[in-house]
C-alpha cells in the first residue's frame, strides 16, 4: 500500500494532541486514577483479560488516558506489556485451590458446598439509582463500615477446597476423565498462529479476545450456527496462588515453591450433551467439557468463552463458529480495531489510481455513445 508524503503534518499533528488533552480537561474536572480502581471494578477486569496483563493499577491507568474508551485503553496496555521482561514462568496452577467468593452451578440446585451467591448483578432490579447522583464520600465510607462490622454467621465451608462439580459427574462415567496434558503450552504471544492449532493456543486467544466478539459468538452458536446448549456445570469466581520456582536453584524441591501473590479470576466449565452410537444402533448421551477462564469478575465473558472452547474443539467448517481460522483470526480487540482504525490513514495513491480507472472506464462509455 503506497502513500503520499504530506507537509507540514508535524504541527497539525501536535494541535490535534493538544485537543485531545483539551477535550479529556474542559470541564474542568479531573478523574483520579485511584477512584477508577475502587469503583471501575468491571471496566478494569474486561481491559486486564483484553491485555493479558494483570494489573489493576495499571489498566485504571490506561482507563484515564483513553478517558474510559475499552478499546484504546487495551491498546495502550497491550503496547506496555510487550515492553516488560519475562523473568520467570509460574508453575501450573490448579483452580481446585482457589479461595472463592462465588460460585454457582445450573445444572445442580445442591452442589457440595452449595451455592455461593457472592457479588452479582444478576439478581438486582436494573433499574438506574438516581441516588448515586448525591452520594458522599462519607456516607459510603459508614455504609462500609457498618458491613464490615455485620457479624457473619458462622460457617464450617472451607472455601479453599470446595470440590468441583465436574467431578460428579465423572464418577458416574457421564464425563470421560482424561490423563493430565502436560506437554508445554505454545505461547500466542512469541508465535505468529499457524492452522492447525493447539488447544493451548485457543485457549489463550479466546481469553486474550474482545469480550464483545467472545460474547456474540458464543450467542451466535447458541441460537442457530451449530446449535448447541451447554448448562453450566460450575461458575467460580475467586483467588489463586502464584508460586515460582527457587530463582537460585532450578532443580529445589516442589516445597521450595515461592509464593509471590495471587490473581482473581472467573472459570467456567459448561456440560454439553452428545449422543455416542453403540452396538446394533442404540445410543447414550455423554457430556462434553467446554472451558472458560478470564482475569477477574469476567462471567458472560468466560461463559461464551466455553461455548466457543468446546465448538472449536469439535471443529465443523459448515459453522463460521466452529471453524478456528474464522474465530481466532477475528476476534482480537487491537488487530480488529486497528485494522479497521487504518482506513482513516491516507490511501491516497490506491484511490487515486481507483479513481483514473474509474473516469477511464466513465470516458470510454462516452466516446462510445458519442460514436453511436
Amino acid at each position: 500500500m503506497g502513500y503520499v508524503a504530506i507537509k507540514g503534518g508535524t504541527k497539525a499533528i501536535e494541535e490535534s494532541i493538544k485537543r485531545l488533552k483539551y477535550e479529556r480537561l474542559k470541564e474542568k474536572k479531573i478523574v483520579n486514577v485511584d477512584d477508577i480502581k475502587g469503583s471501575m471494578r468491571g471496566l478494569i477486569d474486561q481491559v486486564m483479560s483484553e491485555s493479558s496483563l494483570c494489573s489493576r493499577e495499571l489498566a485504571s491507568i490506561a482507563i484515564k488516558q483513553a478517558e474510559g474508551n475499552m478499546e484504546e485503553a487495551v491498546f495502550l496496555l497491550r503496547a506496555y506489556r510487550s515492553t516488560l521482561p519475562r523473568k520467570h514462568y509460574t508453575k501450573v496452577l490448579d483452580t481446585d485451590n482457589m479461595l472463592v467468593e462465588r460460585r454457582i452451578s445450573a445444572s445442580f440446585k445442591d452442589i457440595p458446598g452449595g451455592q455461593i451467591l457472592g457479588a452479582s448483578y444478576d439478581y438486582t432490579h436494573r433499574l438506574i439509582d438516581f441516588d448515586l447522583t448525591d452520594e458522599s464520600l462519607e456516607d459510603a465510607i459508614k455504609w462500609v463500615d457498618d458491613y464490615e462490622n455485620e457479624k457473619i454467621k458462622d460457617d464450617d465451608t472451607d472455601l479453599k477446597k470446595l470440590p468441583k462439580v465436574v467431578d460428579y459427574l465423572r464418577e458416574e462415567g457421564l464425563i470421560k476423565t482424561y490423563e493430565d496434558n502436560n506437554k508445554e503450552p505454545i505461547d500466542v504471544t512469541k508465535k505468529s498462529i499457524e492452522f492447525p492449532t493447539e488447544r493451548s493456543e485457543r485457549l489463550q486467544i479466546l481469553t486474550r479476545g474482545q469480550t464483545g466478539a467472545i460474547t456474540s459468538l458464543g450467542y451466535a452458536a447458541l441460537r442457530a450456527y451449530g446449535a448447541l446448549h451447554p448448562t453450566v456445570g460450575e461458575l467460580r469466581i475467586g483467588s489463586l496462588p502464584i508460586y515460582i520456582d527457587n530463582p537460585l536453584d532450578q532443580s529445589s524441591k516442589e516445597e521450595d515453591s515461592f509464593y509471590i501473590g495471587d490473581i482473581k479470576i472467573t472459570e467456567v466449565e459448561s456440560f454439553i450433551p452428545k449422543e455416542i452410537e453403540k452396538e446394533k444402533g442404540r445410543k447414550e448421551i455423554e457430556f462434553d467439557i467446554g472451558y472458560g477462564i478470564c482475569y477477574g469478575q469476567n462471567e458472560t465473558k468466560a461463559i461464551a468463552m466455553s461455548i466457543l472452547d468446546n465448538c472449536l474443539e469439535t471443529g465443523n467448517k459448515k459453522y463460521p463458529t466452529h471453524d478456528e481460522e474464522f474465530v481466532l483470526l477475528h476476534i482480537d480487540s487491537v488487530e480488529s480495531t486497528g485494522f479497521i482504525s487504518h482506513l482513516k490513514l491516507p490511501h491516497y495513491v490506491t484511490f487515486q489510481s481507483k479513481l483514473d480507472s474509474a473516469r477511464k472506464t466513465k470516458k470510454g462509455e462516452k466516446d462510445n455513445e458519442d460514436r453511436l
